[in-house]
């Protein structure tokens, strides 16, 4: 039995899509006794949502079996003034900081998705707004630096292209809050009472699920669904501990482990 981190998009579906055996695979893990925590970095729907979105799936879950980076954020910026580029979607999970469009101690960017809503997230007024106030001091944050994402239409334009360029032209260097920080992970390990050495991280990223969860011990499997590309992984130094073509083939894996 192991403590197992399930990333979701990617892993689970791709734009809402079913990724074919996934409710089946978690059905399978709890019964084989594994403790389940589905981590992401999906910024665009709160976690009631996700929950209801994967219970559509098919797949059986508590809401509090999720962790998002908007639960990191409230914990991180609690009482803190903070000016928020974020989807609408997550502002109910941000509970405790106060929100506000000037002054903020801190600028804390969300994630993008294929609406129009993310054209007036990341408008230059609003860009330009975040520049402002960390030229006065403010501290920069943000859920996670994803470049892309996968969709249904291929891939496309994360969040982490906008902290990138307010990193370069304000000269400071943000605190991520998502996958692959050390306080991501070692949240859903405390959630889970379980040790580093005993958990497996399973998602579709080599760099946030695979390199973020070996720099805090875990050992990881990469499927071959949604960020996956061979040659991304022919050419990089981070070698997951086990690569599967989805996570329909998790359940058998384990059990010959």
């Amino acid at each position: 039995m192991a403590a197992i981190l399930l990333d979701v998009d990617g892993v689970f579906h791709i734009s809402g899509e079913p990724i074919p055996g996934g409710a089946d695979a978690v059905r399978r893990l709890r019964e084989n006794g594994h403790r389940l925590r589905f981590v992401t970095n999906t910024t665009t729907r709160s976690r009631a949502e996700m929950a209801e979105e994967l219970r559509r799936l098919g797949i059986s879950l508590e809401e509090d079996e999720i962790q998002t980076t908007a639960a990191a954020a409230a914990h991180a910026l609690a009482g803190r003034r903070v000016l928020a580029l974020v989807m609408a979607a997550i502002v109910s999970d941000l509970e405790g900081m106060e929100l506000v469009g000037e002054g903020a101690d801190a600028v804390l960017l969300g994630g993008a998705d294929e609406t129009e809503e993310t054209g007036r997230v990341f408008s230059y007024m609003n860009l330009a707004r975040a520049f402002a106030e960390l030229e006065a001091d403010a501290e920069l944050y943000c859920l996670h630096k994803n470049a892309w994402w996968q969709t249904s239409r291929g891939p496309l334009l994360d969040a982490g292209v906008f902290v990138a360029g307010l990193e370069y032209a304000a000269g400071v260097e943000a605190t991520v809050l998502g996958k692959p920080s050390a306080a991501f992970f070692e949240a859903a390990l405390t959630a889970l009472d379980a040790d580093a050495e005993m958990t497996w991280m399973v998602g579709d990223d080599l760099y946030a699920d695979v390199a973020g969860a070996q720099q805090f011990g875990l050992k990881t499997v990469l499927v071959r669904t949604g960020k996956f590309r061979p040659d991304e992984v022919e050419g990089s130094r981070i070698f997951p501990d086990a690569i599967v073509n989805s996570i329909a083939q998790l359940p058998d894996w384990l059990e010959n482990q």
